[in-house]
């Protein structure tokens, strides 16, 4: 499906627990809490599937008082085609995703 990278398990993970709710929109506190994925490495995942046209990145709409708005993030049409053939392929190597850290997103 158009794109193929070298797609680290990291990447994977993220992409797999985005496609747990593909329409919903996720903050990345809560994919790094669910998959496990520190900040650090998260957030320039993020910027490389938005760059590819994977995901899709939107400010939320009403902040909770006290607490600066949050970045939100889904996976866009093609995201969610190119993250089902990347895992799909992964899942063909034995590849076997990260574990959740236990939290749902």
């Amino acid at each position: 499906m158009g794109i193929h990278l070298r797609i680290s398990a990291q990447t994977l993970a993220v992409l797999k627990a985005l496609l747990d709710r593909p329409s919903a929109w996720h903050h990345g506190y809560a994919i790094s809490r669910h998959t496990g994925i520190s900040s650090g490495t998260l957030y320039p995942i993020f910027m490389r599937l938005e760059k590819l046209g994977w995901l899709e990145a939107r400010w939320e709409d009403a902040a909770v008082r006290g607490r600066p708005p949050r970045h939100l993030y889904r996976l866009s049409s093609t995201g969610r085609a190119c993250a089902r053939e990347e895992l799909a392929q992964a899942r063909a190597r034995g590849f076997q995703a990260l574990r959740p850290a236990g939290d749902e997103i």
